[in-house]
Parts: C-alpha cells; structure tokens; sequence
C-alpha cells in the first residue's frame, strides 16, 4: 500500500508536458508577402499574406526624390513596373504612374506602386512587419511606424551600422535586426545594442554563431530562399535554433509548420 502511494505521489509532482506545448511557435515570414502568382511588394501581396495567416510580411523600402517612402526592392522601377529611372531621382507623383502588376499578368494590370504608409495601414492589428531598409532615414522610418502604432510589431533590417544607431538613439526599445556576418560582427552588435532578433541567412546560418545569439537571450529570424525553401531545409533550420523562416513559399510553410506543431 505504501509502494502505491509513493508512486501515485511521484506521479502527481512530475510536471505536465504535451508534445504541443514542447515545440516552439516558429515565426513565418513572407518574404516580399505571399507573392505566388501575385505581384510581389504590393497591397495585394500583403493582404494575401494576411489572409493565409503569415506572422510578418518583409517589405522593401526605399524614398523617393521628395522624400516619401516606397515599397520597391531594386533601386529602380525597371523590374517590376513598366517605367525606367532611378527612385532616389523619381518624385512620387511619377512613381505613382507606373503599373507594378502588368509585369506579373495582365489581370493585375493597373496594381501601383505602394507608400509605407499604405503598408502599414493594412497591416495594423493584422500581421507585424519586417522593414528590410534599403533606402530610409531613422527619423521617417520611425516617424511611420509611430504614426500607424506599429513599433512594436516591427523587425527592423537595415545595413549599415550608423542606421541602426540612429534608430537605437531615438527609440531603444524597438527591435533592430542587424545581419549576423562573422562572429566579430555579431559579438560587437549583441554588446553594442542588446538584440532582441539577429538576422541570419545562408552564408551565416552556423555554429558558432548560432551559439552566441542564443546564449544572449536573442531570437534568430533565418532566410530560407531559393533552393533552401523546402521542407528538409526548413526542419533544419528550426532544429539547429530558428525562431522565425523567410520565405517565398508562405503557404506551403504554414502548413508544415502547423502538421508538424510549430505554428497554431
């Protein structure tokens, strides 16, 4: 009867797991939104995104020659509207012209070019946003996510160190993003600003690296992209530490990630 007891006492102090519980919620990012067949950038590549359930979209963002911010990856409009130029040199009115869909199918002819503003509009209370900064001052950027209450739902990428100082001079509290490198880099940032999120794609994505982010309490966001977007590479990431892929294929990744108990 005591042997009973015992065990139905060691029994009951065991803590209480289930396999869900084990596994760590794996955040999914669309990598210029849920661009399958859509044009990519766009409000429609973001509502897409949202709709599927995605935790951040990753958009590009670039300003103009008077100063408003666009959603654009390459410095020109060349690859994905019908116009030429330069955006640093091409004011808004001009931008706003151009048809950033027709490239994709003419059923999206008429699509334009999106602002900040407009993305941000869209996705208040919907998703959080990955700011992958090619071209912004840290006040406009800032200023943008304030205005649309989303600094705090928002990864900050960027690419050089003097842009993120600047973010971190006029609010420490958001989260920066820097990208890994080499371990001199990243040792130097995860002192410098306290990370809360490190970048990683496929050239830093190791040991021990990996080791050091985790070791100071920071979450790692990795780019599974091209020939890395599949299942056996996305199971790797998540195994070896990722907390968060990006990806061309949001669809299909939330799936596996949910059959699979990473993602609710």
């Amino acid at each position: 009867m005591r042997k009973i007891l015992l065990s139905t006492l060691l029994i009951a102090l065991l803590p209480v797991f289930s396999p869900a519980q084990e596994k760590p919620h794996i955040m999914v990012i669309a990598h210029r939104g849920a661009h399958e067949g859509i044009p990519s950038n766009t409000l429609l590549s973001l509502k897409k995104a949202i709709e599927l359930g995605v935790d951040y979209v990753e958009c590009d963002i670039r300003t103009t020659a008077d100063n408003k911010l666009v959603i654009m990856h390459d410095s020109t409009v060349n690859g994905t509207t019908n116009g030429t130029g330069k955006i640093r040199e091409m004011a808004f009115k001009q931008i706003r012209k151009l048809d950033a869909g027709i490239k994709t199918g003419p059923q999206f002819a008429g699509v334009r070019v999106p602002t900040l503003d407009e993305m941000l509009k869209m996705a208040r209370g919907k998703i959080g946003i990955y700011a992958d900064t090619k071209d912004a001052s840290p006040e406009a950027l800032l200023g943008a996510l304030k205005k649309h209450d989303m600094l705090s739902h928002t990864v900050i990428y960027g690419y050089h160190l003097a842009f993120f100082e600047g973010v971190a001079k006029l609010n420490p509290d958001v989260w920066i993003m820097p990208e890994a490198r080499n371990e001199t880099n990243l040792q130097s940032l995860l002192q410098k600003f306290q990370l809360k999120v490190v970048a990683f794609d496929a050239g830093d994505f190791k040991e021990p690296m990996i080791g050091m982010t985790k070791k100071a309490g920071a979450k790692i966001y990795v780019d599974r992209l091209g020939k890395a977007d599949n299942p056996e590479s996305w199971q790797a990431a998540i195994d070896v530490g990722a907390d968060g892929i990006q990806t061309d294929h949001p669809a299909a990744l939330l799936k596996y990630l949910r059959d699979h108990g990473y993602h609710p």
